[in-house]
């Protein structure tokens, strides 16, 4: 079957046309002024969109100067000359700007000037189109004026910092609340990484960068913590930083608000801090009180008279257990209170943790004793670390301490020593209920427990791990808590300090030859001075007594003992005017230790002051004193000569 569709032609001969043809086509243009200009810039040619653009009839414009469209403020500066000047020299002009119509009204014009040369090059004038931009003129002009009340409103805004960020982060914009709440003029900051408004410690982490990342990721990234002024000073800031793309989806930067919630926050903290104290007051009711009825009912047995042996044995452990329990809420709050007001004082030496870790499960294992808890001790290494063994001693405590109130009867608990790099670990585990994780944010806040039934039975006042965390942070050591919160699986808590070396031990056996057992006790009170002269005796030390400053003085110079305890709150010479005058007067000076109910800081800073070799407030601890004799007496007897 033959096709009979008629093939399209690939190509025809070119159109013949004529100057009328260009003449025809330049004269139908509607929508651009086109018309011709001699050398000398008079009009010789006029189309329907000149007529219409301009206004004027073509008989009323042909052979008349083009600079009748220029407003007079362009004629003053010659610049229709000049447009045809710079046409001649490169042979094309570009402008936009005013120009006139008939009636007087201006618009917006683009307009091309074109050289024409005939063909032999000479000049033949020149052509000239224009366009009316009015309209879009007067649309970027509402965008511009939409643009600029925005860049207002966002500059004079006072209670946010609002500012652009370039997409490497670089400050690319500035406003009022920018520089009232960052404290920086514009001049000095834009051209800055916006790290510079973070902490140290946060901006080391990479966290604005990794904010960034965020934004691009998500679109938006919010956050609160602390940002830094330029003078330094901290504020809590709630930040917003949004991704910025432009209407292709080019990424352009960020936008990044940033609000001030220091107020704010000091007021919920100040709310959340009365409700902390006022559950700890009702907590320390109820602590204070559990010891005082058994000790209270000890005395109302001995008050009926004579007792049988058992009845006695019976009422001094309870009085003894209880008084440690007291003894123990009173030193924890003191501890607070030194640490919270910056005045607790801390020694800086080589402390063997194996040493310091044997010394806190002899002070817990009576607590896991009564609830059949199983204490298991392994030491991967032997660390040595820079810190006061005291505190030491008290932080592995209150970890063993709060493990075993948490363990349920025949628990395990263990504690490990270990070295990881330069750290040396403590480690204390349990298989207690373990921590909700939740709760492990605020485990280490001032008075915060974990929910307790209303029998309260692991008690406390939760300042054990406050004190752990602040204890550790002040020896240049961190402190951290681990739990699934899955029953059974327990807690473990790990402590890190750096590790140093082991001190090297000097040979100290003539030394402790001639060094011997003779302390002597300096208390106004006869009960408190008498006691503890039983208590030292019974603990193999050779003890005498002196109940005023004087006498204290006067037996130091005569007896020559080696430890003195004394009182601070004497008659006749205080405690700090008898260490005074010991200073001066006695040439083979004891080692002074002051036993006394002053605890502040200002009272240990008068003590050390004054010559005493250690600060002890009453009631005294008989581990305390133990531990503290130990350290500066010999733990035998001197050998005969």
């Amino acid at each position: 079957m033959k096709d009979h569709t008629a093939p399209l032609p690939q190509s025809r001969p070119p159109m013949q046309i004529s100057d009328t043809d260009f003449r025809l086509m330049v004269e139908a243009v509607t929508d651009y002024a086109i018309f011709l200009l001699d050398p000398n810039g008079f009009i010789e040619t006029w189309n329907e969109g000149a007529r219409i653009l301009k206004g004027y009839e073509r008989d009323e414009v042909l052979g008349r100067h083009f600079s009748i469209f220029y407003p007079p403020e362009l004629l003053a500066r010659k610049w229709p000359e000049h447009e045809l000047e710079q046409a001649l020299a490169t042979g094309r002009f570009e402008d936009e700007g005013w120009r006139l119509r008939k009636d007087g009204t201006r618009f917006w014009a683009s307009i091309v000037i074109t050289r024409v040369l005939d063909e032999q090059g000479a000049l033949r004038g020149f052509s000239k189109i224009t366009r009316d931009l009015s309209e879009r003129r007067r649309q970027d002009e509402l965008l511009r004026s939409s643009e600029e009340r925005f860049r207002l409103l966002v500059e004079g805004v006072k209670d946010y910092a609002i500012f652009m960020l370039d997409p490497s982060g670089h400050i690319a914009s500035w406003n009022l609340g920018a520089q009232k709440t960052k404290g920086y003029e514009a001049s000095e900051i834009i051209g800055k990484h916006f790290s510079v408004f973070y902490p140290p410690e946060v901006a080391a982490r990479g966290w604005p960068e990794q904010e960034l990342r965020l934004a691009l990721r998500d679109g938006r990234m919010e956050d609160e913590g602390w940002r830094v002024r330029k003078d330094g000073s901290r504020f809590w800031a709630s930040v917003v930083i949004t991704a910025l793309y432009d209407t292709s989806g080019r990424h352009r930067g960020f936008a990044k608000v940033t609000r001030d919630l220091t107020e704010r926050r000091r007021v919920s903290s100040l709310e959340d801090e009365g409700r902390r104290v006022a559950t700890f007051l009702a907590m320390l009711g109820h602590e204070l009180r559990n010891p005082l009825a058994p000790i209270s009912n000890a005395m109302a047995l001995l008050a009926r008279g004579p007792s049988d042996t058992r009845i006695v044995e019976k009422v001094r452990d309870t009085v003894v257990r209880q008084l440690k329990q007291l003894t123990r809420l009173v030193d924890d709050l003191l501890d607070v209170s030194r640490i919270t007001s910056g005045k607790i004082h801390l020694e800086a030496k080589p402390v063997r943790l194996r040493d310091a870790a044997n010394q806190a499960m002899e002070s817990i294992q009576p607590m896991c004793g009564t609830k059949s808890q199983t204490l298991r001790f392994e030491a991967a290494a032997d660390p040595w670390v820079i810190g006061d063994q005291a505190r030491i001693v008290q932080v592995i405590s209150n970890l063993l301490n709060n493990a075993s109130k948490f363990t349920p009867i025949e628990g395990h608990i263990e504690l490990r020593l270990a070295i990881n790099g330069a750290l040396a670990e403590i480690s204390v585990r349990d298989n207690g209920p373990g921590v909700p994780v939740p709760d492990l944010k605020r485990i280490f806040d001032l008075f915060a427990q974990g929910d307790q039934d209303v029998a309260r039975t692991q008690g406390g006042l939760g300042l054990g791990l406050s004190l752990v965390q602040q204890l550790v942070t002040l020896q240049g050591g961190t402190v951290s808590a681990f739990s699934s919160g899955k029953k059974g699986e327990g807690a473990e808590f790990l402590v890190q300090f750096p590790v140093t070396a082991a001190p090297v031990t000097a040979d100290q056996d003539h030394e402790d030859d001639a060094r011997g057992r003779r302390i002597l006790v300096v208390d106004d009170n006869r009960d408190s001075a008498e006691t503890m002269q039983l208590l030292l005796e019974a603990l193999g030390y050779e003890a005498t007594v002196a109940y005023d400053g004087v006498t204290g003085l006067d037996a130091i110079k005569s007896q020559s003992p080696d430890v003195v305890l004394l009182d601070i709150g004497l008659p006749g010479l205080s405690g700090i005017e008898v260490a005074k005058r010991v200073k001066v007067e006695v040439h083979q000076q004891p080692t002074l230790i002051a036993v006394t109910g002053y605890g502040q800081e200002s009272d240990r800073d008068t003590s050390y002051d004054a010559g005493f070799f250690a600060h002890l407030t009453k009631p005294v601890a008989l581990e305390q004193l133990q531990s503290l004799l130990d350290r500066v007496l010999p733990i035998d007897p001197p050998r005969a000569p």
